[in-house]
């Protein structure tokens, strides 16, 4: 049978843990309240507010009407590009961070902590460091204002998050499995392929929700390595416009905002109880 005993600390915990909740959750209720709301009705009242009539086109035109750029095509060819950076970006920096994971965790060699130190040194760098090696690099191989470009930086930038954890997930697997396998002949990726990855599940779902949702939301590289119609949603965001003449179209940007966040909402709702299994998954040998 439970305590119900009352306790002052842990009424406490949830009353700021409850403040916290709200505070996080203010901004999103506002814009989804806004998004379906009619411009009208925002303008002759306020920012907050309960749709008097619930707005549902504000979606459509948000996704293929609405002006941004003065391209009038909506958001959607910029869904897509966001799209097109994040999944391969998330792809490649998944399995490269699990092969080097795998590669300085259980295959010894030496040098092999100075290695990882080096490539979990890009965790502590902030990222305006990183504008002007990036702008050379692009610039000689020819992928400015491109969506492999995009790709690439995303790549490399995230093998820092995707070797830690997969290293550290690595290194609670018993040492004696892989003796055992090099016993018998195993190279390095045949070990890799037949007994990491099978192995590897949990922090795989891990570094995919991760990098998915940091790739995703990312603005700095996208807003300064591309224009136009090559830039990916979140960039894209901040050029919404609409005629001059027009009064300001919050219900439809409030809308494009929630379609903007839709697949890393998704994610969250879905994946999050998977994505702290990930991470325990490994905590105790």
């Amino acid at each position: 049978m439970r305590d119900r005993t009352f306790v002052p600390g842990r009424a406490l915990i949830y009353l700021v843990v409850t403040l916290f909740a709200v505070a996080y959750l203010a901004p999103l209720v506002v814009v989804v309240l806004n998004s379906l709301r009619s411009n009208e009705e925002i303008a002759q009242g306020s920012m907050v507010g309960w749709p008097q009539h619930w707005a549902w086109g504000n979606y459509a035109l948000a996704w293929s009407g609405f002006c941004v750029a003065e391209t009038c095509a909506g958001i959607r060819p910029y869904m897509l590009n966001s799209a097109l950076v994040t999944i391969p970006a998330t792809i490649f920096s998944t399995l490269l961070g699990a092969v080097a994971g795998y590669a300085v965790s259980l295959w010894r060699f030496r040098g092999d902590n100075w290695i990882y130190g080096i490539v979990t040194l890009g965790l502590f760098l902030p990222q305006q460091m990183r504008l002007l090696p990036w702008t050379i690099v692009l610039r000689d191989i020819g992928l400015i204002n491109t969506l492999w470009g995009l790709v690439l930086i995303h790549t490399i930038q995230g093998l820092s998050f995707t070797v830690l954890f997969c290293r550290n997930y690595y290194a609670a697997i018993p040492h004696e499995l892989i003796r055992a396998a090099r016993i018998d002949g195993a190279g390095f990726f045949r070990i890799f392929w037949r007994i990491i990855l099978p192995l590897s599940s949990p922090i795989l779902i891990v570094t995919v929700i991760w990098q998915f949702t940091h790739i995703w939301n990312e603005f700095l590289y996208g807003v300064t390595f591309t224009t136009g119609q090559q830039q990916p949603v979140t960039a894209a965001l901040i050029a919404l416009s609409a005629p001059v003449a027009d009064i300001p179209k919050h219900g439809v940007q409030s809308a494009a905002v929630i379609i903007a966040a839709l697949p890393t909402l998704l994610i969250y709702f879905f994946g999050g109880r998977y994505f702290v299994r990930g991470l325990t998954a490994g905590a105790v040998k």
